[in-house]
């Protein structure tokens, strides 16, 4: 079959016919602020993954850029695999997909990790690449000669999953009402072949109940317009969960819409492996620009022009204000007269909050009280 794959900007191959849900959950992360708490990991890990068989499995997890993965090497492998991946002067994808590159046997390119490899989820933690000077280093400028970065995961519930694809049970399956992709438990034989075959290795293997599990995308919670518990969770509001549209049904008002589409400034991570995942990221502007092109593609280094202008720009700055101040899905938002405002799918005003707060600077000794004022851990 060939279907239409926005995020490459060409047609591709895809052993189902193309069909789009009503709506498609979507996550969109900024990792200028992620400071891996893991508080997001925790709740999830306690929400979804305490059971038996579930010890070493993380739904949501953050990792440490470039060294960082879980499971192990699970980005290497998948690049080797894929093998030469070219881009276009215009954005165009000229690469095989993990679709296409495929033997007559498979499905899709494969790799399937150890169980060591699952082991570790905080391999390469805090790991900084670029060489660092005994005397210390002064950091200046942009991009860093030292960097790092923190990338949380969940499942991308993808437009073109690689597990459905891959299932020869048909257990899993993507939900028409949020996009959302589920396993059927029922049907599910513990073959492996969705472990072997997503390519961000976010469906796993429990050894005891002997079938595959992956995140349910807090399918209960969306169903009553929440936010999934990585998203009300995180401390750092760097998350927003909403559902996407593609390029040619954008809503400027759509929150989700506006910071992929109209700002493009929140992109998918390694788009040419052909699957249209839907989380996005903005890219973090002090990490090194080759990898993150690897990453994310050519478009990454507009993305973060444009993020860095975004001080002039309140109906985005009003927008990032809003991640992270209401648990609802918000379907629409306004700024305007300095007021960020967030809506259900209704209208209904869910959050108002200022675009800029204010700061008040106290003097360090208060005259009218005759005391010194301190900083008190």
């Amino acid at each position: 079959m060939s279907v239409k794959n926005w995020q490459i900007k060409r047609d591709m191959a895809y052993p189902y016919e193309e069909h789009r849900p009503k709506r498609q959950w979507a996550i969109v992360f900024d990792l200028n602020k992620c400071i891996a708490c893991q508080t997001c990991t925790l709740a999830c890990k306690t929400t979804w993954t305490s059971g038996k068989g579930q010890e070493y499995m993380f739904w949501n997890n953050v990792e440490t850029k470039p060294y960082g993965a879980y499971p192990m090497a699970w980005d290497l492998n998948v690049l080797e695999k894929l093998g030469r991946q070219d881009w276009a002067k215009n954005g165009t994808y000229s690469g095989k997909t993990i679709f296409e590159a495929a033997p007559a046997s498979e499905r899709v390119v494969h790799f399937a990790p150890t169980d060591e490899d699952w082991m570790y989820p905080n391999v390469g933690e805090d790991d900084c690449a670029g060489q660092l000077n005994a005397q210390g280093e002064y950091i200046d400028q942009l991009p860093h000669d030292q960097w790092f970065f923190y990338l949380p995961r969940t499942c991308a519930h993808c437009t073109y999953p690689a597990c459905l694809a891959a299932c020869p049970r048909k257990a899993i399956y993507k939900r028409e009402e949020d996009g959302i992709v589920l396993i059927d438990q029922s049907r599910c034989k513990g073959y492996g072949e969705c472990v072997r075959a997503c390519p961000y290795k976010k469906s796993m293997y429990n050894p005891i109940t002997r079938t595959s599990e992956k995140c349910v995308g807090c399918y209960p919670a969306v169903e009553q317009s929440i936010q999934p518990q990585c998203v009300v969770n995180c401390i750092g509001k760097i998350r927003v969960m909403g559902f996407i549209n593609p390029p040619w049904k954008a809503r400027k008002d759509n929150p989700i819409d506006y910071l992929v589409h109209e700002k493009q400034i929140a992109l998918p991570y390694y788009p040419q492996l052909g699957l249209e995942p839907n989380i996005y990221y903005i890219p973090p502007i002090h990490a090194d620009r080759a990898y993150l092109r690897q990453m994310f593609g050519p478009q990454v280094d507009g993305a973060m022009d444009r993020y860095r202008k975004l001080t002039s720009d309140p109906v985005a700055q009003g927008l990032l204000v809003l991640m992270g101040s209401t648990d609802r899905i918000m379907h629409g938002f306004k700024v305007d007269g300095g007021k960020a405002q967030g809506f259900d799918e209704f209208g209904k005003e869910l959050v108002s909050v200022p675009v800029t707060e204010n700061v008040i600077v106290r003097d360090a000794f208060d005259e009218t009280r005759k005391v010194a004022r301190n900083n008190t851990p």
